[in-house]
């Protein structure tokens, strides 16, 4: 019997990884300006072609808000149509409580796989989902890696691991690479982005006001998603 067929593209779902503090930005990630539109505008215009629907989780506090008008700025940025999902814990616990959240909405949905991206990656690549949806079979994960830089919260995870992940996160270990080391994950290398003779890591986070001008001039030499 020949090996099962890499998940095609539109069998995945995509969740926008929104829930963190943004401690070291000193500003809310998710709504900062970014050539004209916010952060999180940017993010999901990448990311909502690649996918058959569009997820933004959101730690429980700024969710409640969102749902009660409290907050507008962060209204006006979310993508049309995308569903919004809360963290699974009511305190900020990391990415991974919004990965679990992601992971039930997938498989409510009956989507077998879903894609996580954090909200500060304005510079997503056009075809990370074809990319690392090719590296796997069955219950395998895909993460991926630039520059030797593995990024762990830019994933391809079967929707059937929220059970195995709500079961890890009832202990004390909240980091994303630990959850990752109980199963099988391929590492996809991811190009640098070339622009204006310059390379670019595509996946790179922005953490501080110089990271965010870097990748307002990176983004005044990318082409529009299609």
């Amino acid at each position: 019997m020949p090996p099962p067929r890499p998940t095609a593209p539109s069998d995945i779902v995509g969740v926008i990884l929104a829930g963190g503090a943004s401690r070291r930005m000193g500003a809310d990630k998710r709504t900062l300006p970014l050539a004209g539109r916010p952060l999180l505008a940017h993010v999901a215009a990448r990311l909502a072609p690649q996918v058959s629907a569009l997820a933004v989780a959101l730690d429980r506090e700024t969710a409640a808000r969102l749902a009660t008008g409290g907050a507008p700025d962060l209204a006006a940025a979310m993508p049309s149509g995308a569903t919004v999902l809360t963290d699974a814990f009511g305190t900020r616990e990391g990415p991974l409580a919004g990965v679990l959240a992601g992971l039930r909405w997938a498989a409510e949905r009956g989507a077998p796989r879903l894609l996580t991206v954090p909200v500060d990656t304005p510079l997503l690549p056009a075809d990370i989902v074809a990319r690392l949806s090719a590296a796997v079979m069955g219950d395998e994960i895909a993460v991926a890696a630039t520059g030797g830089r593995v990024h762990h919260t830019v994933a391809l995870l079967p929707s059937g691991l929220a059970d195995d992940l709500a079961a890890f996160l009832a202990g004390d270990d909240r980091r994303v690479r630990s959850f990752l080391a109980r199963h099988t994950v391929h590492t996809v290398d991811i190009p640098p982005l070339v622009l204006a003779g310059r390379g670019n890591d595509p996946l790179q986070n922005l953490n501080t006001p110089a990271d965010l001008a870097a990748a307002e001039a990176a983004l005044s030499a990318l082409p529009s998603p299609p």
